[in-house]
């Protein structure tokens, strides 16, 4: 979730809305309170809860056309009817649109879906790129990541443990493909040579739980920061207070982060 002092925003929605409440309850967050969701593909682990959520508090969705229509090809809501959401709102990616005070665009990410997205957020001068679920750094997501303040980004498994994990061979090389999703190599070799060095914090997202482990993403990550400013927070020891210099944080599966604030 990213949110300004005026507007909140909820980027995906793949938890049951029971255990989305839950975790925004956790963060001191009323659903009510949300001002949009914002969603990026149509996999199910990004909309399992969107239906529900979105008509049980009335929250605009903000959707592409071709990730809508495969949103509800593929869901049906609990009485086998088509899904919906009662405020939809369309956007394009490189078209950039505001959400309350919070300008959003849209970019195109490299990913097996119909029309996937990443963002980049721009809210009482602070920048937040965030991108998840895409198979390689492209020129556009390098070039909508740059000069930003804060970085939510993929880190989603080792090369080794995929290899040699439970996955059939298919969906291992689905997910190695350049429409899969990011390793932690490949992450760690954008940080070393296109990464500008500038967030505040850098936030390791979607990690695998066959495929990964925390310090392995936490060390390649290390390791290719190695000489620029940023510090590592360990995930026991979490802070919502950023000091200078910017700080690496892992993203559990299992918990919400702490506010992490400019």
């Amino acid at each position: 979730m990213l949110a300004s002092s005026r507007t909140r925003l909820l980027i995906d929605c793949g938890l049951s809305c029971r255990e989305t409440c839950r975790r925004l309850a956790l963060a001191g967050i009323e659903p009510e309170s949300l001002s949009a969701i914002l969603i990026t593909h149509e996999h199910s682990d990004h909309v399992n809860g969107l239906h529900v959520m979105a008509k049980r508090f009335r929250v605009p969705v903000f959707i592409t056309e071709p990730t809508h229509a495969e949103w509800q090809r593929l869901f049906k809501d609990s009485t086998g009817k088509q899904v919906s959401a009662e405020r939809l709102e369309a956007f394009s990616p490189g078209r950039g649109f505001c959400v309350g005070d919070i300008d959003v665009m849209p970019f195109t990410i490299p990913h097996d879906a119909a029309d996937p997205v990443g963002f980049r957020f721009v809210a009482e001068g602070v920048r937040v790129g965030y991108a998840t679920d895409l198979g390689f750094m492209p020129p556009n997501v390098r070039d909508q990541l740059r000069g930003c303040d804060g970085l939510v980004l993929e880190s989603n498994h080792d090369l080794e443990m995929l290899r040699g994990g439970p996955y059939p061979w298919a969906v291992k090389q689905r997910v190695m493909s350049r429409v899969g999703h990011l390793s932690n190599e490949s992450l760690a070799e954008f940080l070393a040579t296109d990464y500008d060095g500038g967030a505040a914090f850098l936030v390791l997202a979607h990690l695998s739980e066959h495929n990964n482990h925390p310090d392995l993403a936490r060390v390649a990550a290390e390791r290719a920061l190695d000489g620029r400013s940023s510090q590592t927070m360990p995930r026991e020891e979490p802070s919502g207070e950023l000091m200078p210099g910017g700080r690496l944080y892992l993203a559990a599966q299992d918990e919400p982060l702490p506010a992490l604030t400019l």
